[in-house]
């Protein structure tokens, strides 16, 4: 497969975009509810989370670099009063701390069941999308004992070489009143700068290929948008053929953000898997 360049100014805008007008549709403040807020110190981080409802226990991760626990409100929102929703915002997200380890995407499982362990000794479903369904293999894979389902949107095979991704303060509009609100909240805003070029590093570097995919025991359902750019189907639908117990969910006239463009369609694909 040929290299792919990926030039993420187009991408990058409409995503923040939609995440605000996202925003604006709920009035409960997800991501920073502090009647619903926790935190658990990983070791060299301080990591933030939100739990709701009860029940069986779903984890939600959401998306790298723009993502946070807002853009999660309409899964928890459909998710609470069944389950007990325990959404995190990772590292050097939203109320998160960044922390001093170099980024993998061990670290970042680690933080999920520091987490997870915080809030429950049982097994969980994860949802995550984009960089938060790369953490959720990675946890599926290093804790097979604890992961009963996992639904991952917009993450398939990745190689170093594949896509090379740059994030910079104009690509960013870093003086957005988007970014405004979520530098508000961080507790290092300082370090921003610092992050981004870390987890630019990080992601041109990343590996998701069989040895990871084939580890995975549990079952999983992939949802991919069908013009993804960021996660083109061919990549989902390679790790998709290398999980075990895997499903297959493609989302028609849909991009990278896939459950904000089109809910019901992604609803109509996890509701029947987690109750399966």
């Amino acid at each position: 497969m040929k290299a792919r360049l990926i030039t993420l100014f187009l991408v990058l805008h409409f995503c923040t975009d939609v995440y605000s007008q996202q925003n604006l549709k709920h009035t409960i403040p997800y991501g920073t509810n502090s009647q619903a807020g926790q935190y658990v110190q990983t070791g060299d981080a301080r990591i933030y989370f939100e739990v709701y409802g009860s029940g069986e226990s779903i984890v939600l991760l959401h998306g790298g670099i723009m993502g946070s626990i807002g853009e999660m409100a309409q899964f928890i929102d459909s998710l609470k009063s069944n389950y007990q929703v325990i959404a995190m915002a990772t590292r050097g997200h939203g109320k998160s701390e960044i922390g001093t380890a170099q980024i993998t995407y061990k670290l970042k499982a680690n933080d999920v069941m520091a987490v997870v362990n915080a809030v429950t000794t049982e097994s969980v479903t994860i949802l995550g999308f984009s960089d938060g369904a790369y953490t959720a293999y990675k946890v599926a894979s290093m804790y097979p004992e604890r992961v009963k389902k996992l639904v991952a949107i917009g993450a398939g095979e990745q190689i170093p070489g594949l896509r090379k991704v740059v994030f910079t303060k104009e690509s960013l509009n870093l003086e957005s009143e988007f970014w405004k609100q979520r530098l508000a909240i961080m507790p290092q805003p300082d370090r921003m700068e610092e992050f981004l070029k870390n987890m630019a590093d990080f992601y041109n570097t990343m590996t998701a290929s069989k040895e990871l995919f084939s580890t995975i025991k549990c079952p999983v359902l992939l949802i991919s948008g069908e013009l993804d750019r960021n996660a083109p189907l061919p990549t989902i639908i390679n790790a998709y053929n290398m999980i075990p117990k895997s499903q297959l969910s493609i989302i028609p006239n849909t991009g990278h953000v896939v459950f904000m463009e089109n809910f019901t369609a992604v609803w109509a694909s996890v509701a029947p898997f987690l109750n399966n």
